[in-house]
């Protein structure tokens, strides 16, 4: 059986679209807990970045930082997210994540990771090795 050529534009649509609608799905499936999809957000990139200022964590999330305030608020409220003084500007605050900001994002890999692992033990062994494939390039397509 020949595969089917897709012309390149029509393939970057399916792709995109079947990547975006995945990684919504995986987003869904977290922990049962009041966190936002916001507040995980902020908080994965404080624990990517290390640490960041209010208005470095907002340019990194794309939002106003009267929004980043709120959400920072509600992070700090719960512990997971700590302020200490900036080095250089007495202005300022660096923003990190806590041990405990640490382990609420471990819980939400892992169930997402779960979800994932699930829906990929129902396919055949070559959808699985398709599937391998595909990331591997789709991997090298992110890095170019």
């Amino acid at each position: 059986m020949t595969a089917k050529r897709v012309p390149p534009a029509q393939l970057a649509t399916q792709l995109r679209d079947a990547i975006t609608r995945l990684n919504r799905r995986v987003r869904q499936a977290r922990p049962v807990g009041d966190l936002t999809v916001t507040q995980v957000s902020a908080l994965t990139s404080l624990n990517l970045a290390g640490a960041l200022t209010p208005r470095e964590l907002a340019d990194v999330e794309r939002v106003q930082p009267p929004t980043m305030t709120k959400i920072v608020a509600k992070l700090e409220e719960r512990g997971l997210v700590q302020r200490t003084p900036h080095p250089t500007d007495g202005r300022q605050v660096i923003l990190a994540a806590t041990e405990g900001g640490r382990a609420v994002l471990e819980q939400f890999e892992r169930a997402r990771n779960e979800w994932l692992a699930d829906r990929l033990a129902a396919l055949t062994e070559e959808e699985r090795d398709t599937l391998r494939r595909a990331a591997n390039i789709l991997q090298g397509i992110a890095r170019a």
